[in-house]
């Protein structure tokens, strides 16, 4: 997963301070691809849902693939989060119950 922004952002700056002061943004795309059908596509953020969990393991974002509708789900490490929340992706947050 990666995101295209039009504005430049230097290295170690954060999303949000990237656009502090700017009256308008581009809208963010994420570049994302479907291991079904290994087509490569370009989404908004309202395509994808990024749930996070206690752990690595349960932390992941899903969208359903334009091309052929899988469903897809794939594991979302600090940065990907970061970045995903950071583009305004929907976010769930998971909590378990022991």
């Amino acid at each position: 997963m990666t995101v295209t922004e039009s504005a430049s952002s230097g290295a170690g700056m954060s999303v949000a301070s990237a656009f502090a002061g700017m009256r308008s943004v581009a809208p963010v795309v994420f570049k994302a691809g479907c291991p079904d059908c290994r087509s490569r596509f370009e989404l908004a953020a309202g395509a994808l849902l990024l749930a996070i969990g206690a752990s690595s393991r349960t932390t992941f974002y899903s969208f359903t693939c334009p091309e052929c509708g899988a469903s897809v789900r794939k594991p979302a490490g600090d940065r990907v989060v970061e970045l995903l929340i950071g583009g305004g992706v929907r976010t769930l947050r998971l909590h378990s119950t022991v």
